[in-house]
């Protein structure tokens, strides 16, 4: 049975829909050797090849796909991108390597923001939850200056106007602190382009700290250190798969309990020891115990 060709390289990991629909409208994807074009569909036979950017890709049926999921503490400096031309530390770098797949982002956060970002194989899911329509609840912690009175507060929940329309915060709750060092706790179901920093700024308060503590109910593991990652359980996957309608994964390539243990102390201990080694970020004092919710 035939599939679009960007469902398929979707489910085989090779990035969200959207992102492979604009690869083929820029023509960087082939089908045994023409230039694909949207609304293309193909058939997984060991014969066809799909390349993109002239590379032959692996390609996987739906089916025999089993969905993975990390769920990593992205520190402050590293940018949501693949490659970088500056050679900047990218969120990709220190992530577990794979044959015939490939990690894929549940949505961006800014180079100046830390905390959990997932990724996953399956880039069907990411799609879905990145989609407005879907309205993923996330959750950050905020350290802003300036003065924040009830006037401020009501405007932030009710909606204020931004250059790419009107936007809100589901919920605002302070956590502690005073001067430049006031903490709150926002939510919100959308992923605009810096769009919790945006919304304070509109009210003339800055933000000068941001993690994202929560995805709908998956909090930051607790333990996990910056630059580490951690793979979600069966159970956490199909929370994420029931939230967007798709079917609920039977497999998991997670080891048994045992290794599993092994596993994360080693990958804890690795992540550790990169971000170390790297020039620690410019990010001001920090915050002894965000809220981490699950």
């Amino acid at each position: 049975m035939s599939e679009k060709l960007q469902k398929v390289l979707a489910n085989s990991g090779h990035g969200s829909r959207r992102e492979l629909e604009t690869m083929i409208q820029a023509g960087r994807i082939s089908v045994d050797g023409k230039i694909a074009t949207l609304g293309d569909r193909i058939e997984v036979t060991s014969a066809v090849r799909v390349r993109i950017d002239g590379h032959v890709v692996a390609l996987r049926e739906s089916e025999e796909t089993v969905c993975r999921v990390l769920a990593y503490y992205k520190p402050e400096g590293e940018l949501c991108t693949r490659k970088d031309p500056e050679g900047r530390p990218t969120v990709f770098d220190r992530l577990p390597k794979m044959r015939g797949s490939r990690w894929v982002a549940v949505g961006r956060l800014d180079v100046n923001t830390s905390g959990l970002l997932l990724f996953t194989t399956d880039g069907e899911l990411a799609n879905r939850l990145m989609h407005p329509s879907r309205e993923v609840e996330r959750e950050y912690a905020v350290r802003v200056f300036g003065q924040v009175d009830e006037e401020k507060l009501k405007q932030l929940r009710k909606g204020v106007q931004l250059e790419d329309g009107s936007a809100a915060f589901r919920s605002i709750s302070f956590q502690g602190g005073e001067g430049m060092n006031q903490w709150y706790n926002v939510t919100l179901t959308e992923g605009r382009n810096r769009e919790v920093r945006r919304l304070w700024e509109a009210v003339d308060v800055q933000v000068s700290r941001l993690i994202r503590v929560r995805y709908g109910a998956l909090g930051l593991p607790k333990g996990l250190p910056r630059g580490g990652w951690t793979e979600l359980d069966l159970n956490a996957i199909n929370y994420l798969r029931d939230m967007v309608g798709l079917p609920q994964e039977t497999k998991s390539k997670m080891p048994v309990e045992r290794d599993r243990r092994r596993t994360k102390a080693n990958q804890i201990r690795r992540a550790v020891q990169k971000h170390s080694q790297r020039p620690a970020s410019r990010s001001g004092s920090k915050r002894a115990n965000p809220t981490r919710r699950g």
